[in-house]
């Protein structure tokens, strides 16, 4: 999908507006445009991906995700292939949860490359997207039955432990 149109419509028609004033006027609105494509952008993006996150919660357990090709987006539809097996009591709490929550974020996620491939081998072998795919890990993980214990003071933790 090109934003490029989009930005360019909205380009013109505040060039149109500006044939109304002077000479000075049309040149403010010819650098104004230039100056706010990558506001335009960002803002057709974030319309974009609410929109995506909107429809996901309708077609769960498929999902709709907006990723960047370049400068441009695409949609990416994902449907279950096979119905999911019966899933765990605590698994299917987790999903329950997730599919109610009214609302939902965006935050950055780093991964290291060896772990971000495994991530996306497996949702795609799930049949899921990658964010799909995150957000039950997480609810899984935090509807566990056992209680947490914070560490002591002193200690120090690191890794990934099941």
């Amino acid at each position: 999908m090109e934003l490029d149109r989009y930005a360019e419509r909205l380009r013109s028609q505040l060039a149109a507006v500006a044939e109304a004033g002077s000479e000075e006027t049309r040149a403010l609105a010819e650098r104004m445009s230039v100056a706010l494509e990558p506001a335009i952008r960002l803002a057709l993006l974030e319309l974009l991906s609410e929109a995506a996150g909107e429809i996901s919660r309708e077609l769960a357990p498929g999902g709709v995700d907006v990723r960047l090709r370049g400068q441009d987006p695409e949609l990416v539809v994902s449907r279950p292939t096979d119905p999911a097996p019966a899933a765990p009591a605590a698994a299917a709490a987790a999903q329950a949860a997730v599919d109610d929550e009214p609302a939902s974020f965006r935050t950055t996620l780093r991964l290291p490359e060896r772990l971000k491939a495994r991530v996306e081998q497996t949702a795609a072998a799930e049949g899921v997207s990658v964010n799909t795919w995150l957000v039950r890990a997480v609810a899984a993980a935090l509807e566990t039955d056992r209680p947490r214990t914070p560490p002591q003071s002193g200690s120090r933790f690191t890794g990934w432990v099941r």
